[in-house]
């Protein structure tokens, strides 16, 4: 699967911090329950990819007249295939 194929399954995204300092990613689909925990500043990568892959898809919208405004708030729908982490994926959950 590519970053830009179109996907029918669905999932849950929270993001949070940890007690242990770390900034969670959890996604939940069906059969799937991945954390994933980053160093703050990995977070704030992700972070800075996201917005800047937002307003990319923003001036793709624009120009191909599509856009909904979804997936606002800190609980998010996504499709799969969006994000795996950096440079590899993110660190398992550590308890």
């Amino acid at each position: 699967m590519s970053i830009d194929k179109e996907s029918d399954i669905a999932a849950n995204l929270q993001i949070g911090p940890t007690t242990l300092g770390m900034v969670r990613i959890y996604v939940e689909a069906e059969g799937v329950d991945l954390p994933l925990d980053f160093e703050p500043e990995e977070a704030e990568e992700i972070a800075e990819e996201l917005l800047a892959a937002a307003k990319l898809a923003r001036g793709a919208a624009a120009s191909s007249g599509g856009g909904d405004g979804a997936g606002k708030g800190g609980k998010a729908s996504a499709r799969s295939g969006e994000r795996s982490g950096p440079k590899g994926g993110g660190r398992p959950r550590r308890d």
